[in-house]
């Protein structure tokens, strides 16, 4: 493993770990009390603008550290691998949608009283229950061109959004107990069904 592989393998493990840690609700109800409301409003705006400003430095490696090229697809492949990527593209932002977008960003602010959040069951969620995850992961292994440091990159955020997903899980059964227990025992985790009948 060269020396770009190793920073890679090294950034990711501090990412995933101050990600991890923001993510925790530990560390979330802790940080509550100390921001007087203001985490209530703007916190998952704040979570995911630090997450974007911690997406900087892979961009970095993966543009001027040291890497060797795997495999460049040749022709028709490439091609098709490209398109097979953009659709993956597509999709996340279907799914981000259909999860409600501006909500997942931190832009809807604090809650309105007496609304409530309601799981989301429908579109790409009636087919598998963790789409963003999945269309995440078929985007990083769709890319046409392939490099140690990419690789490095995607085997560990692979491994990641299915922590990811296990833990997202775990705070739905939480928040939605029941209702999201009989969800997930009738739809799979990431191999889509073809119906959506209950």
């Amino acid at each position: 493993m060269g020396s770009g592989a190793l920073a890679m393998a090294a950034y990711f493990l501090v990412f995933a770990s101050v990600h991890s840690l923001l993510a925790d609700p530990r560390f979330k109800r802790w940080a509550k009390e100390r921001a007087c409301g203001a985490l209530d409003r703007w916190g998952r705006l704040a979570f995911n603008l630090l997450a974007l400003i911690m997406l900087l430095p892979f961009i970095f490696i993966l543009l001027y550290l040291p890497d060797e090229v795997i495999y460049i697809a040749p022709w028709p492949a490439f091609g098709l691998m490209a398109a097979a990527q953009l659709l993956a593209a597509a999709m996340l932002l279907i799914t981000l949608f259909q999860t409600g977008v501006l909500d997942f960003l931190g832009l809807e602010g604090r809650p309105r009283p007496g609304r409530e959040r309601a799981l989301v069951t429908g579109g790409l969620y009636c087919h598998l229950r963790n789409p963003l995850f999945l269309f995440a992961i078929l985007f990083l292994w769709t890319s046409p061109i392939m490099t140690m440091n990419l690789l490095t990159f995607n085997i560990m955020a692979t491994f990641y959004f299915y922590l990811g997903a296990l833990h997202e899980e775990r705070s739905l059964k939480e928040e939605f107990g029941k209702a999201y227990e009989e969800y997930r025992l009738r739809v799979p985790m990431f191999l889509p069904r073809l119906g959506c009948k209950d």
